[in-house]
C-alpha cells in the first residue's frame, strides 16, 4: 500500500523555523537526508520532495476560456504544505511508524520537533462505491 506522509505548518511556524540558528537548520537537513536514505535502503521509498517557501505559492484556476488565472501570494493562509514523502509499505501501522520518525526530526538544540505529519493512503483507483 502506498501512503503519502504530509508535512505542513502554519505561518507562525514558518516564521519560527526561518529564525533558527544555522546549526539547528543543518541538523534538520542532515536528519532529513539520513531519513530519506534509510527509506531507500528499506525499499519503502517511492518519492519525497521539500517545497519552496509559502510566500512563493500561487493558486491557479482556469478562466472561462481555459486560460490560467493566478491568485496569491497568500500570507494570511492558515497552513502551508512544506513537503512530503510517498512510501510503499505493508500496512497503515508501518506508515504511522515512518511518520513518527519524520515527526521526531530535530528542532532547536537538537530536541525532537514532534511536528505533525498527516498520513493518507494513495488510492490506485476510485473507491468502488463511487463507480457503481
Amino acid at each position: 500500500m502506498k501512503y503519502m506522509l504530509i508535512m505542513s505548518g502554519t505561518k507562525k511556524e514558518w516564521d519560527w523555523f526561518s529564525s533558527w540558528q544555522k546549526e539547528d537548520l543543518r541538523r534538520q537537513v542532515a536528519f532529513m537526508r539520513e531519513f530519506g536514505k534509510s527509506l531507500k535502503e528499506s525499499g519503502e521509498y517511492v518519492a519525497a520532495e521539500g517545497l519552496a517557501w509559502p510566500d512563493q505559492a500561487k493558486v491557479v484556476r482556469a478562466s472561462q476560456d481555459g486560460q490560467p488565472i493566478t491568485d496569491g501570494i497568500f500570507p494570511e493562509a492558515k497552513e502551508f504544505l512544506a513537503g512530503y514523502w510517498i512510501v510503499d509499505v505493508e500496512s497503515p501501522e508501518r506508515a504511522y511508524e515512518i511518520a513518527a520518525r519524520a515527526s521526531a526530526a530535530p528542532g532547536p538544540g537538537g530536541a525532537p520537533s514532534n511536528m505533525p505529519i498527516e498520513v493518507r493512503q494513495i488510492l490506485s483507483e476510485a473507491p468502488k462505491e463511487l463507480l457503481a
